[in-house]
Formats: structure tokens, C-alpha cells, sequence
């Protein structure tokens, strides 16, 4: 059975149970505790935590998921991998135990024909929580499933929580006996390599208390709500019905080990261990790049673009160990069969074909020039192992490779036996597992998320906060709660600040790029507050920053909120901007350039989007102009809510990283210009936008640009600063505005001419000054110093003329000490470049030395190597003491 048949009849068998299909959510949602989404359960959170209301009782889904916390296993073993799919079924509030068993069972064990997968029942084993007496009578006695192959297992196998303080529960876990070649008898409790976990009910009945591990944690109570939710791992079910070994020779990844192998002349199985992991390797990694481009990541070198950008350089640094040719470009076969193979179930991926190919195959050109950067370092680090007579390679190097240059280390111990060398292994897995520590315990510290939300919580069960903004700048409110320091407070007075609870307001909460409106909150006896910001807690309430200006505010009280009027004007023209930036944009560059972030304020805009490369003078001239043409077309600005598959059909954008639910909200300006799904606030017809004026194109990383704006007044001031500029240059210059490039680049070319001339004059001076300094050397002892002063020249200048002079006396035992004092005062500078010739090193008078001994002297400091060091000082005046000093050093 096709994994892609393993889904639909998944979602088929839940949806004919009254189940409601739930399309898998981004692997980018917006949660405090995730870098990516990692389990099937988690778009529904904010229901499980009572942050928000499920729209149905029941539901189902296939989620996308990543984890990444165990890369470097990947390919290593064969249970590990970075994405997989977990399909799910869930109840809030409605059935539990009984029923959830029951609809796992019938689902594995019917027959195909009856839309079932046709597992053998004798093969299930399932597994209770220690003192889960109900889902034991389940199993045993309504399912049928013999004592014997039902056992308990403890809280850390079979209790399941989220990691923080919140819902819990015990669970059920339903495992597969692969057979006795896979191990020993004995159930899950004996061996899990035999026994493989294929399911896992979770009976969310509990809360448990703060806490860490899967076992050292308070259960505090019961839930008031009973929640269910499951989760099938698609790709284990898929190894047992396709009848393979693991989850690399199934059918969504095994075409790409063959693909790979197609390309590298190496075969996947032949005997060869560490190419068999390699081969995992590129087809886990490529698979889950492909998802996390498709879903808006894009290569960087902190948070999820590091991630990928780990990943895709894995692939690449594999096919190449496989044999592929340092030129040798795979990335785009290698994506493209990716997308070949997911594109039926997530077909958003053929619609980004071109997108996450080119951002693949930018980040393998990239990684080509790492690699080559890397075997310079690589090379340096061999000499200097070799120099000082050792044959190891310190694990601190290759860490250094690895964590900072991004140099695999696979790659390191390749070229290290090459070079007759080891490499310290040991200390490099030391270091790595530092890393990981360090990376564990910032994980645990982001899992606050959920902690806080405790003082909320009775907002969040009232319902969402009423949003007037659209409609209108001043609402009647009232005062649901005040909050401070993290507790509730009945009354709050002047000077102090805190967060209010309405429950309706007119101001703007944070999101989408659109920073919050502010304003006052008042009331009829004189009380007034100022809102400095507004949040969402659970997408659904609002929380306004404010402080007590005058009075005494209290819970229940009756007010006013009103948003400042201008700071609106300016937020809308800003929001409705972008909007304008954005239709422009795909019109001069394509629909490639989509959205990847957005913020917006009043007066200014920014916008990221992907692109190939940097936006030319004449193309953002060209969208400056669409997008001003359109804001003198004074285009109505509509806005309306429609179903989620309505508005994509109706060619509505989406924002980058955004979760929508089944309505949205679509703002429509100018028919079909610029349709974008938006929850924020906007001018009410393009005019009002003012002047756009572009002020700055930049990468942001991989594959990203960004494009900044002035809007309205902002714009104006803007362009009359520039104004001002022009005509002061045009004075200066004395020609018309329309003349001043012309002038200015003349008046650049006659400088360089003349910084050329200078240069010219200052060399001839100087190796006049060098013939000189040959003439007045002096011999100490058995040594030639050739000392002296040549103004004018900088290090680089100062390393070539020394350079030169030892190329004079190679053959001597010889010292050359330069230094150029320039300028006077504050401004003075002294660098300063000493060389040793060989018959000097092998004399013991090393050229790092000296330069460690004259440097105070001149107020400075310096190093270098034995046969050329260089330094700078702050005080000519000590030139003399450090040319005394050298000659010292050498008698």
C-alpha cells in the first residue's frame, strides 16, 4: 500500500466517523516553545490549553512535522529521521478512552477492502499506563487483545504532558511485532526494535505542575474537559504494509537513494556501511529541506534558516563523499524527484517547484565555496599540526571547522588520513556534545510559552476580546481585569504601569507586520491612562500596555479607548503601502517574489521577499512608479471575509508564516492589483497613501531580499531633504541640479588620478628612503640590522618595502625593522613592520618577538610570525627607544 493511500484512508475512516479533516498546519506556527512544528497535535494547542474555542468537537489530520534534535543520528540508524507525518484524530470534550481505542483497532486491523490496512490483530501489542485499569478492560475486554500482550509501563513511557505546566495524560501505545529476526520475545517491554510503536492514544484527563524530564513532575488535578488526542506515524505504517525493512525503503524515500545512486555510481546496500548512511542522509535531509522551503524557510545562519541551511550542506557534502564532482551540480535533481514524490499530498510543493529548487541549488553554489574556503583552513591546520611534530589533528580545530566554517567532519578525518594524520575525535565529540547542552538547555529555557498564560486564563474562557477598529477610533468599554507584575490587581493608580483587559477595544493588537496602535483610555470622572502597546494572548485577547496618568483605575470600571488618530493615519498608509510594494514587485519581478516578513509603522514600511539576486537601479525605479501610478489611480480599498479555499481561488496572497482558520479576511485594493489575505487596518482608498518613495534595497540572507519605504508626509520630508541636498551641491558646483552626476563623477575621476599620482610619488620616495637604509645598516655582532624611518606609508606599503629589503640580504644573518610615523598630536599613527631572514631564525631572533618588545615603546601593540610581524603605536616620540631596543635585543 502507497503511503499516500495510507493517508487518504486515514482521513477517510475519521471523516465517515464524524470527524472533521483539518489540513496540515505550516511547520513555521507561532509558538514560543518550537522552532518547528514536531507533533500532530500541536496546531491544536491553543484548544487543549483553553486559549481558544475548537470550532468542532471532533477532528482529524496529517500534520508535517520536523525534529532536528538528533541530526547527526540521521542515517546512523534507521529509526531516525527529521520529517515525518503523524496522523491524528481528535476530541475536545467529546469521546475518550472507549472510543479512541476502538477507532484505532478497526482502522488497522479491518481489511482493505473495507477501507481498513489489514494488519494482523495477533501481531498488536498494546500498552496502558501503570494504573490505567479502564484502557486495560478496553483492550482486553471489548477489543479482545489476550493479558498477555497488554502491559504497563511507567510515566516515562506511557504518561504523556507537553513539556511545561498544562494538560496531561496517560496513554495508550499499540506496537508492531516485526518478527523474531528483529530480536527477542517479550513484548515492547522487551525490545522496541522488534516491537515498533505505530500509535499512540493519549487520554488527556490531567494537569500536570512545572517540572523537567518526562518523569519529574507534579500531577496537580483533573482537567475539566477530557480531550483525546492520537497520533499514527504514517511512515512506520508504511514500512509494515509495503513489507521493508525501515522507513529508507519505502516508497516516498527509496527513489531517492536511487536517484542518488544514479548519479554518484555508488549502489545503496552493497556492503559499504558508511555509504548506506550517506545515502540516508541525502534522502531524509533533501525530503525535509524541500518541506521547510515550501513552507517559507530560507538558508541563514541563526534559529530554522541554520537548520536548513545544516541540512542541505549535509546532502551536498554526502553526494560528494558518494563521488559526485566538486562541479558537479545535484541539488536540483535531487529536490526535483523530492517534489516529484510529495507534491500528491502537498501539492503547494509543484506550485513552488522554482522556488525550492533555485534556493536549494543557491545554497549547494554557496557550500561549493565554503568547501574550498574550508580546505585552505584545513590545510593550514595540517602544517601547523605537523610543525610541531605531532600527527593529530586537535579536536578543537576540527570543531572550529565544523561549528564555525561549517566544514564537515567526515570531510576533516577524509582529508586528514590523506595527509598521513589523525584527527581527536574524542575531543571533537566533547565539543559537539558541549553544543548540543548548551542548545538542549536553551530549548528547555524557550519552553515558557504556556507558564504565564495562567493569569489570562479567565479571559481567554469568557471569549475573544471585539475588535471595533475597523469601524471605528473611539469605543465605549469595560475594564475586565488589570494585571501586574503577573498577578491580578483589583485597582491600579497614577504612575503605575500594567496590562488592562477590555472587552472591546478600537486599538490594533500587534501582528501580521503591523506594529499596535496607541492611544488613552479614559472615563467620565477624569481618570486617564496611555496605551504604549497592545498584544494578543491566545490570538484572541487583548492586552493593552498602558500606564495611569491621573486617577484610579478599577476592575469592572466603565471607558473609553481611543486610538490616537494621527499614529492610525500613519499605521494605515504604512500597511496599505506595503501592500502597493508588494503588487509591484511581482509585476517588475515575477510571481516568485513573495512575501517572506513585513513591519510596518507609521510613515515607513519594510518588506522582505524572495529573489534571485539584487534589485536593479532601473527595476526599482519601475516599482516605485506601478506602485505610485496606483496610488494616483486613488483605487477603492475593499475588505471581506470568505472561506480560506475561496480566497486562494480568487488569487488572494497569504502571509509569510501565518495560520488561518477556514474564514478570512481579504483586502482587496484596485480589483485585481493587490488581493492579500489581512487582518490589519487600512486607508480607505489608495490616494491616501501619499507618495511612495523606495530609500534602501538589501540582502537579508539567502535568497532574501529587502526593500524599505517612506510613505505619505515621511515620503515628503524624505524627497525635500533630498531636494535640499541637490541644490547644495549644484551651488557648490556651480552647474544646473540636472549637471551635478556629471560634475561629481568628473570631480571623482580627477581624485583618483590624483591619489594614483600621490601613490606613484610616495614609492619612488620610499624606495629612494630604502636604497638609503642599506647604505646606513650596521652589523651587531654577527647580524645585519637594517633599521630606519619611512614616512608615509601604510601596512601594506611598510610590508612590501620590508619584504623587499630582506629579498636584498637574504643571504645574510639579517634583521629589517621599519616604522612610517604619520601625522601628529591625537592623529598620529606609527605602524610598523619587522622581517628576520632564515640565517637570523636559525640564530634564535624570531621577528614576533621583537615586535612584542618594541610595540609599548611606540604606545601600541603588534605580532606575527618568526620571519614577518607587524604592529602600531599612538607615539612617534618612541621610535627611537624601540630602534634602540632592537639593536639590544640582537647583541
Amino acid at each position: 500500500m502507497q503511503t499516500h493511500d495510507i493517508r487518504k484512508r486515514f482521513l477517510d475512516h475519521f471523516i465517515k466517523a464524524g470527524h472533521t479533516e483539518v489540513p496540515s498546519a505550516s511547520l513555521l506556527l507561532d509558538d514560543p516553545n518550537l522552532l518547528f512544528v514536531n507533533a500532530g497535535m500541536v496546531p491544536f494547542k491553543p484548544y487543549f490549553l483553553g486559549e481558544q474555542t475548537p470550532p468542532y468537537s471532533r477532528a482529524t489530520s496529517v500534520q508535517k512535522c520536523v525534529r532536528t534534535l538528533d541530526i547527526d543520528e540521521v542515517g546512523i540508524t534507521t529509526r531516525h529521521n527529521t520529517f515525518f507525518q503523524m496522523a491524528g484524530n481528535f476530541a475536545f470534550g467529546d469521546y475518550f478512552k472507549r472510543e479512541a481505542i476502538n477507532f484505532a483497532w478497526t482502522l488497522l486491523t479491518n481489511s482493505v477492502e473495507d477501507g481498513g490496512y489489514g494488519i494482523d490483530p495477533q501481531k498488536l501489542w498494546p500498552t496502558v499506563y501503570l494504573d490505567d485499569d479502564e484502557a486495560e478492560a478496553i483492550w482486553r475486554d471489548e477489543i479482545g487483545v489476550p493479558a498477555e500482550r497488554i502491559q504497563r509501563r511507567g510515566l516515562k513511557d506511557n504518561y504523556w504532558s507537553m513539556g511545561v505546566p498544562g494538560p496531561c495524560g496517560p496513554c495508550s501505545e499499540i506496537f508492531y511485532d516485526r518478527g523474531p529476526e528483529y530480536g527477542i520475545e517479550g513484548g515492547p517491554e522487551a525490545d522496541e526494535d522488534r516491537y515498533i510503536e505505530i500509535w499512540n492514544l493519549v487520554f488527556m484527563q490531567n494537569v500536570r505542575g512545572p517540572g523537567g524530564g518526562k518523569d519529574n513532575y507534579e500531577i496537580l488535578g483533573p482537567l475539566p474537559k477530557k480531550n483525546i488526542d492520537t497520533g499514527m506515524g504514517v511512515e512506520r505504517v508504511a514500512c509494515i504494509l509495503q513489507g521493508v525493512d525501515n522507513v529508507y525503503e519505502t516508497d516516498l524515500l527509496k527513489p531517492i537513494i536511487d536517484l542518488a545512486a544514479e548519479l554518484t555510481g555508488r549502489a545503496y546496500g552493497a556492503g559499504s556501511h558508511a555509504d548506506d548512511v550517506r545515502f540516508r542522509v541525502i534522502a531524509d535531509h533533501a525530503r525535509t529541506s524541500a518541506m521547510l522551503i515550501g513552507d517559507g524557510v530560507l538558508p541563514g545562519n541563526d534559529g530554522r534558516g541554520y537548520v536548513l541551511r545544516r541540512l542541505l550542506r549535509r546532502v551536498v557534502r554526502s553526494m560528494r563523499l558518494l563521488g559526485a564532482g566538486d562541479n558537479q551540480a545535484t541539488m536540483g535533481a535531487i529536490i526535483g524527484k523530492v517534489i516529484d514524490l510529495m507534491a500528491p499530498s502537498y501539492p503547494e510543493l509543484e506550485t513552488e517547484r522554482t522556488h525550492i529548487v533555485d534556493v536549494a541549488v543557491g545554497e549547494e553554489t554557496s557550500f561549493a565555496k565554503t568547501l574550498a574556503a574550508g580546505s585552505k583552513l584545513f590545510a593550514d591546520a595540517a602544517t601547523a599540526t605537523k610543525k610541531s611534530s605531532s600527527t593529530t589533528i586537535t579536536g578543537a580545530d576540527a570543531f572550529t571547522l565544523h561549528d564555525t566554517y561549517g566544514f564537515p567532519i567526515d570531510l576533516t578525518l577524509e582529508m586528514a588520513a590523506e595527509a598521513g594524520l589523525s584527527v581527536d575525535q574524542e575531543g571533537f565529540t566533547a565539543l559537539m556534545a558541549e553544543q548540543k547542552q548548551r542548545a538542549k538547555a536553551d530549548a528547555t529555557a524557550r519552553k515558557t510559552g504556556h507558564a504565564d498564560l495562567s493569569v489570562y486564563r479567565d479571559f481567554l474562557d469568557r471569549g475573544p476580546t471585539e475588535f471595533t477598529g475597523f469601524d471605528e477610533l473611539v469605543s465605549e468599554a469595560r475594564v475586565l481585569g488589570l494585571v501586574a507584575d503577573g498577578a491580578r490587581v483589583p485597582v491600579a493608580t497614577a504612575g503605575q504601569e500594567l496590562t488592562l483587559v477590555l472587552d472591546r477595544t478600537p486599538l490594533y493588537a500587534e501582528s501580521g507586520g503591523q506594529m499596535a496602535d496607541v492611544g488613552t483610555i479614559t472615563t467620565g470622572s477624569g481618570v486617564r491612562l496611555s496605551v504604549t502597546d497592545v498584544q494578543k494572548v491566545g490570538k484572541s485577547v487583548w492586552l493593552h500596555k498602558v500606564r495611569v496618568d491621573e486617577g484610579e483605575i478599577e476592575e469592572g470600571d466603565e471607558v473609553l479607548a481611543a486610538v490616537d488618530t494621527a499614529w492610525r493615519h500613519g499605521a494605515t498608509q504604512g500597511h496599505s503601502g506595503t501592500h502597493m510594494v508588494h503588487a509591484a514587485l511581482r509585476e517588475v519581478l515575477g510571481p516568485g517574489a513573495t512575501q517572506a516578513g513585513s513591519l510596518n509603522r507609521p510613515g515607513y514600511l519594510r518588506f522582505d521577499f524572495n529573489a534571485r539576486g539584487p534589485v536593479t537601479e532601473s527595476q526599482r525605479r519601475e516599482i516605485e512608479e506601478i506602485a505610485n501610478a496606483a496610488v494616483e489611480a486613488n483605487y477603492q480599498v475593499n475588505t471581506f471575509e470568505t472561506g480560506l479555499t475561496e480566497a486562494k481561488a480568487m488569487g488572494a496572497m497569504a502571509l509569510f508564516g501565518e495560520n488561518y482558520g477556514d474564514v478570512v479576511r481579504v483586502v482587496e485594493i484596485g480589483g485585481p492589483f493587490s488581493m492579500e489575505l489581512c487582518g490589519g487596518t487600512h486607508v480607505v482608498s489608495s490616494s491616501q497613501i501619499g507618495p511612495i518613495t523606495l530609500i534602501g534595497e538589501s540582502s537579508v540572507g539567502s535568497g532574501v531580499r529587502r526593500v524599505e519605504a517612506y510613505v505619505g508626509m515621511d515620503s515628503f520630508r524624505f524627497l525635500s531633504k533630498e531636494r535640499a541636498l541637490l541644490a547644495g551641491l549644484a551651488s557648490s558646483l556651480k552647474v544646473p541640479s540636472e549637471e551635478v552626476p556629471g560634475r561629481v563623477e568628473q570631480l571623482v575621476t580627477k581624485l583618483r588620478d590624483a591619489e594614483k599620482e600621490l601613490a606613484r610619488v610616495r614609492a619612488e620616495q620610499a624606495q629612494t628612503a630604502v636604497s638609503g637604509l642599506l647604505d646606513t645598516a650596521t652589523t651587531i655582532g654577527s647580524t645585519l640590522v637594517v633599521e630606519g624611518r619611512v614616512p608615509g606609508l601604510d601596512a601594506n606599503g611598510l610590508r612590501s618595502v620590508v619584504t623587499d629589503l630582506r629579498g636584498r640580504v637574504a643571504d645574510r644573518q639579517a634583521v629589517i625593522a621599519i616604522f612610517s610615523p604619520n601625522g601628529e598630536g591625537p592623529d598620529a599613527k606609527v605602524p610598523f613592520v619587522i622581517a628576520t631572514t632564515a640565517a637570523a631564525r636559525d640564530a634564535g631572533i624570531k621577528a614576533g618577538d621583537l615586535v612584542k618588545e618594541v610595540a609599548p615603546l611606540v604606545g601600541g601593540r603588534g605580532g606575527g610570525k618568526p620571519d614577518l610581524a607587524q604592529g602600531s603605536g599612538t607615539e612617534p616620540g618612541g621610535v627611537d627607544a624601540a630602534l634602540s631596543r632592537i639593536r639590544e635585543f640582537v647583541g
